[in-house]
């Protein structure tokens, strides 16, 4: 690999080899009398991809950012590349990709011209050839004359990406990355994603799409600063309880609006053709759902819960939990 002069005059690092990228505890942010963070755990092991999902407030950015040293938290101990994650922020900071929301490079200059202003920023010696590799990784050599300003979402996240990982960070966090691009650009996305996973690198992730939740290694639901869920998608449907029956058929949408609100009910959304409804006590579910079993175009069937129909409820239950506060 080729020398990088910010890599010269880093200062070594005596946990390096520990286990987990994350290991922190108590985590806490307070905006005033608002805590948006509230005595958080997070332990997330080296070379992982986890999810961060919860509703719009939920504490998943200021989550983030306290993590890379961005945001000062007022509670918790712990480390974060092996660093103490509170009184070692630059030195996160030099080993961290940390991609925002909103599109944040310039937008007159090219793609090349991005990427090699970061590289300066960094330090980072022989410029041009690391811009060149970076550019022929990420699939941007052809438009790297480009101005940013003139690309689409899914090409401006591909710049975005490749301008983190230029200085080849240890953890890359990326803050609901996908937002507003096409589908094929959020899989092509992903696919890089993992690569830079394969290789080493841990990656945190914020997301509303379901598809991207179930990329990763493990998730994390976060309810207006607690975490309220966490594991495999597997374990976090498992653990819900959840039990969900689907409805088809022509009259199936005519049905929402009279099974809300009745025993043991929790929720009913429509999935495509599909309503779905769920809830935790399967003899009220079925005394709820029986007056329909005999209508002939019906189609009421028990099916497995899926990780949307948890999300769904949990951000409800949450929604419910905020609203009372």
């Amino acid at each position: 690999m080729r020398a990088r002069q910010a890599d010269v005059n880093r200062p070594a690092n005596p946990n390096s080899g520990a286990v987990n990228a994350i290991d922190v505890r108590g985590l806490t942010k307070r905006f005033g009398k608002k805590v948006a963070v509230n005595g958080v755990d997070i332990t997330v092991p080296r070379g992982e991809v986890w999810g961060f999902l919860g509703p719009n407030g939920s504490g998943k950015t200021t989550t983030i950012r306290m993590l890379c040293g961005l945001l000062h938290a007022d509670g918790g101990e712990g480390t974060c590349l092996g660093y103490d994650f509170r009184r070692q922020t630059d030195e996160i900071k030099r080993e961290t990709g940390y991609m925002t929301q909103k599109f944040s490079f310039w937008e007159d200059l090219s793609i090349r011209e991005n990427l090699d202003f970061v590289a300066r920023v960094y330090g980072l010696s022989n410029r041009k050839q690391l811009v060149d590799d970076t550019l022929e990784k990420l699939g941007l050599t052809s438009r790297q004359k480009q101005l940013a300003g003139e690309l689409s979402g899914g090409w401006k996240q591909r710049m975005a990406l490749a301008a983190c990982t230029l200085h080849a960070p240890k953890l890359l966090l990326l803050d609901e990355p996908t937002a507003g691009v096409d589908p094929k650009a959020r899989r092509d996305f992903w696919n890089e994603i993992h690569k830079l996973s394969s290789d080493g690198i841990t990656v945190l992730v914020s997301t509303h799409y379901m598809d991207e939740a179930e990329r990763c290694d493990r998730i994390v639901f976060i309810s207006y600063g607690d975490i309220v869920a966490r594991g495999t998608v597997k374990d976090i449907i498992e653990q819900s309880g959840l039990i969900t029956y689907t409805i088809a058929g022509d009259g199936a949408r005519q049905l929402a609006d009279r099974l809300r609100g009745e025993p043991g009910i929790a929720f009913v959304a429509f999935f495509g053709a599909l309503l779905h409804v769920s809830g935790y006590d399967r003899e009220l579910l079925e005394r709820a759902l029986a007056p329909y079993r005999s209508d002939a175009s019906l189609v009421i069937t028990e099916t497995a819960s899926s990780l949307e129909d948890v999300f769904i409820q949990l951000q409800e239950h949450a929604n419910a939990q905020g609203a009372g506060e």
